[in-house]
């Protein structure tokens, strides 16, 4: 049987005239952070001070003595970031020039120091570049030519800390005969039977040339035990076997929110002519059907996920690297964010193509959790070249990590960019092109070819955006999918109703980290929104305008009064996702998802992200969760006044009695009326609010729409403009026993809107259960409150903002 050494331990990093200690798997920078060599990047403008590290060239070196009696020794690394030179007693193994793929070299018999050169990513993109011509990108650093992370060199939210190291985990494989190099599960389920189509290759020793071989391999429900389920053997002929197991009555695998997500354990065994096991391999995989209906209508091309026969409105969100230091991000850390998605109700996360194929781990906690995983090839926002030598490099990693991924169940489509074709046609790329390579081959010619070749099982789309073809323009939204930023970048949030695209995989709005992550990030510093540590960590183009512009639309820009500025730029946030999912949920099935831009950061920011970078929920979160739930009540303003909209995507009809009530400021009813409406399976029921419901003041008139505990309000004009009552309310705290947890009570006494408490101004690592809240005089609110060691109720007090405040 195949035995494994972990090399995770002995290794020094050569920095100038000494060895430091380094962490496998990790990175120059974690290292040189553990010996105090560097600042943190993420505290005050560091990230400057370290540029220089991404310029060096970095030597790892141990010493490596194995003894086996097996024929074969190689020494394989999980990811080699990025250019390197792998070196054993003075003699150069080979070069790698790619951190998405497994490397693997043969040292059988190679004793003495190992050595990891890696040469500065910048020097190895600069050579690619000499070699292949300029091409145009989004940002001013050379990521397109290197197979490497492009967000380490920066992004619009993101630090430049340009990364070298061995990222993934290190191994000694010592084996003899073969060993299972390649092993595909196509797993398909037709009518009442489950099939697992099992692909394989192996690698034979010299000695094993020839010699028979036999794979065997059992499917079982996860905890069955042994002996339940189906399993079968055949012999290989030459170094190829294909073996199929039938599940009868397989338990379907369904996204969360349409049933459960049973998992099932697939061993594959490689035997000799004896019965000796040679390898074995271990994966979990589910059962599920899963296509792309991208049929054309009377209103364009759709582009809806269809699981085990059911459409799907995917509420999903975009995922970057949880850390610009990727191998700082550990199983608990993905399941702790994950989790954290789940409880926001999003099923779908897209894993966007300027970060990395994440670990199994990732997807392991995807797949139990129900989550649909949307991959991204990577590829993002530049023209890359096709020519050699990243043309081989490129195919090469798409089939290692189509390989790798494909046993996931929650994996459901392969993309093949983020936003090139779209930048092609819109971003002034072809002129300076003049005719070169761009990536179009890539995305229309080599990646599906790749994925019809390795996982048909799964659907593939070209680019994101992309309309389907050339005859549409690629961010068409009557057409596939659509990435919406012309709001946030030059419109206010209420254009997002101004369409009804048919996916929209991309949308967002900006707003500050939590102020303890800011007290954290930018310690000493006295904030204000152009402070220099706030402008430092903000990398969007005009991105702070664009917040204050924001802001100053809708309430008027709060003058001198960061904390006022802190809360109103998080509420515009919140309610510029509230405006595109109501609306484009209220549209469905025309519209058939949502992926909101983004779910998580990678370091301390104002960002478009819902978790800061220091893991706290910014109000958007909170809001998430409402706006992704199976029912949702909205009031969706439109050219004819206010549409209630009852979207059901639960499997059972919703059934419900709707209050509507027009209010005065100081919470009189003007006028009211009760409906019973019902809205069936996976669907939507619009109503148009009758005449005597809508405002007669618009300044000082609202409208609200309760049912089933859940609430809408429609106010007809700005903030600014609507005469507010100054808000009053009463504050308690109730503790609760046994727990570390206190409630924060608010009795309101006027309108309040858009309460909204910031647990971490009560402690850093106060964590509350609610986002903003509008309460109707009288009404009362309970907010949940851990890690909160000392409960004070005027400190609860000071935690409190609300529109209208002054």
């Amino acid at each position: 049987m195949k035995d494994v050494t972990q090399l995770s331990e002995g290794w020094s990093l050569r920095h100038e005239d000494a060895l430091l200690p380094a962490d496998v798997p990790g990175c120059v920078h974690t290292d040189l952070l553990t010996a105090q060599v560097i600042p943190d990047p993420f505290i005050g403008r560091n990230e400057t001070e370290i540029a220089w590290v991404g310029q060096r060239a970095w030597s790892y070196v141990t010493e490596l003595h194995h003894g086996t009696e097996h024929e074969r020794t190689d020494l394989v690394f999980d990811g080699l970031d990025t250019a390197a030179d792998v070196v054993i007693a003075g003699e150069s193994l080979g070069t790698t020039r790619n951190m998405h793929r497994v490397h693997r070299f043969d040292v059988t018999g190679r004793t003495g120091q190992l050595e990891v050169r890696f040469d500065s990513a910048y020097a190895e993109a600069d050579r690619v570049r000499a070699l292949t011509a300029e091409r145009p990108n989004a940002y001013p650093e050379p990521f397109q030519y290197i197979r490497k992370m492009a967000c380490s060199f920066g992004w619009d939210w993101g630090p430049t800390v340009v990364t070298a190291g061995m990222w993934r985990p290190v191994r000694l494989e010592h084996w003899s005969t073969a060993r299972l190099a390649d092993v595909r599960p196509l797993v398909s389920v037709d009518g009442s039977t489950g099939r697992v189509e099992l692909r394989v290759r192996t690698e034979r020793t010299a000695n094993g040339a020839g010699r028979r071989l036999t794979l065997r391999a059992s499917v079982a429900i996860t905890g069955a035990g042994a002996g339940a389920g189906a399993g079968a053997e055949i012999a290989f002929e030459g170094d190829e076997a294909v073996l199929i197991l039938d599940v009868d009555e397989p338990a379907l695998w369904w996204p969360r929110g349409y049933g459960e997500q049973p998992l099932y354990d697939l061993d594959v065994t490689l035997l000799d002519e004896r019965g000796d096991r040679l390898d074995a391999w271990t994966r979990r995989i589910g059962f599920r059907t899963v296509e792309i209906d991208r049929s054309s209508d009377a209103r364009g091309t759709g582009f809806t996920f269809v699981v085990n026969g059911v459409r799907i409105f995917a509420r999903g969100v975009n995922w970057i690297p949880d850390d610009v230091l990727p191998s700082r991000v550990t199983p608990e850390r993905y399941r702790t964010r994950l989790t954290q998605a789940a409880e926001a109700n999003v099923d779908l996360i897209r894993v966007w193509g300027g970060g990395i194929y994440e670990d199994h781990a990732f997807y392991d906690v995807c797949d139990e959790l129900g989550l649909m995983v949307w991959q991204d090839f990577l590829f993002a926002c530049a023209a890359y070249p096709e020519e050699q030598p990243l043309r081989g490099e490129v195919e090469a990693e798409a089939r290692d990590n189509v390989i790798r991924l494909m046993p996931h169940a929650s994996l459901v489509l392969w993309n093949g960019n983020n936003e090139n074709l779209w930048g092609f046609r819109d971003w002034d790329w072809e002129q300076p092109l003049a005719g070169n390579s761009w990536g179009e081959g890539y995305y229309l010619g080599m990646l599906p070819r790749i994925v019809a070749e390795l996982d048909p099982t799964r659907p593939y789309t070209a680019g994101s955006p992309w309309s389907g073809s050339w005859e549409h323009h690629p961010n068409d939204p009557r057409h596939g999918t659509h990435h919406s930023w012309e709001v946030w970048n030059r419109q206010d949030f209420a254009e997002y109703r101004a369409d009804v695209p048919r996916f929209c995989a991309e949308f967002g709005w900006q707003a500050p980290p939590a102020l303890a992550t800011l007290h954290r990030a930018l310690p000493g510093e006295r904030l204000a929104p152009d402070s220099p540590g706030m402008t430092h960590h903000q990398k969007a183009e005009g991105g702070n305008g664009k917040l204050d512009r924001g802001i100053e639309h809708h309430f008027g820009l709060p003058e001198g009064d960061f904390d006022r500025w802190h809360y109103l730029a998080q509420v515009v946030q919140a309610r510029a996702v509230a405006a595109g999912i109501e609306h484009w949920r209220a549209s469905w099935p025309v519209c058939a998802g949502t992926v909101v831009w983004q779910l998580n950061d990678c370091w301390p920011v104002s960002s478009w992200a819902a978790i800061d970078g220091d893991g706290r929920f910014k109000p958007l979160y909170h809001e998430l969760r409402r706006l992704y739930a199976d029912r949702l009540l909205s009031l969706v303003p439109t050219a004819d006044g206010p549409v209630l909209a009852l979207d059901n995507q639960s499997g059972s009809a919703w059934r419900a009695t709707v209050v509507l009530r027009r209010l005065g400021t100081e919470g009189s009813v003007l006028h009211e009326a009760s409906l019973d409406l019902e809205a069936g399976p996976r669907s939507v029921t619009r109503l148009t609010v009758p005449g005597p419901l809508l405002p007669a003041d618009s300044t000082g008139q609202f409208l609200v729409a309760d049912a089933d505990g859940l609430r809408a309000v429609h106010f007809s004009v700005l903030d600014k403009e609507f005469a507010y009552p100054a808000p009053r309310y009463d504050v308690r705290l109730d503790a609760r026993t046994g727990a570390d947890a206190v409630d924060v009570v608010v009795t309101a006494r006027t309108l309040v809107r858009d309460l909204l408490l910031q647990p971490d101004r009560l402690a850093s690592d106060a964590v509350a259960d609610r986002g903003l809240i509008t309460l109707l005089p009288g009404e009362e609110a309970r907010i949940t409150v851990r890690g909160w060691a000392d409960p004070d109720v005027a400190a609860a007090r000071e935690a409190l903002f609300s529109v209208g405040a002054s």
